[in-house]
């Protein structure tokens, strides 16, 4: 896990294929409502974020978002009132965020995604990716970039 002293963030988790997977245009730092054991079981173990996704749903004084599918596993030392695992947990945004998620969701069919979940000041935070799906030959196409650039860096480090 790594520590960043300059910012204060202890990173928990990231996701394994969200740049390959996903063409990321915004990215957007959310709190997370959680419990106690959830918060001690993130200090032990780590949690998986790769089938997690955000839904945004309207309700009747605005917005609200909700991060579904993230497995954080159940505390080991905790009793009878642990946390479920893969519950819902809703996300701490401001209203311009949630408004500018939910248009970006509708009009333009985008998905947002969780892209690390860390600790910031000792609070659980999670960075938000808005972006949109790749194509197979999107990602193809990637691969073939990223192998270009790291043959042309060994090319230079020969020469000098």
């Amino acid at each position: 896990m790594a520590n960043d002293k300059r910012t204060g963030e202890k990173l928990i988790a990231s996701h394994p294929l969200a740049s390959s997977d996903y063409l990321i245009t915004e990215v957007v730092e959310a709190g997370l409502v959680l419990t106690g054991t959830e918060v001690k079981s993130l200090r032990d173990q780590s949690p998986s974020l790769r089938d997690s996704f955000v839904e945004v749903s309207r309700k009747a004084s605005g917005f609200e978002a909700w991060l579904l599918n993230t497995h954080i596993s159940p505390y080991s030392h905790g009793t009878a009132w642990n946390h479920e695992p893969l519950r819902k947990r809703k996300l701490l945004l401001h209203r311009h965020q949630l408004d500018k998620l939910y248009g970006e969701i509708i009009q333009k069919g985008m998905s947002v995604i969780p892209l690390r979940l860390y600790f910031k000041k000792g609070r659980v935070k999670v960075e938000l990716g808005l972006g949109k799906g790749k194509k197979k030959f999107d990602k193809r196409e990637t691969l073939k970039r990223k192998t270009a650039e790291r043959e042309i860096s060994l090319a230079i480090k020969r020469a000098l």
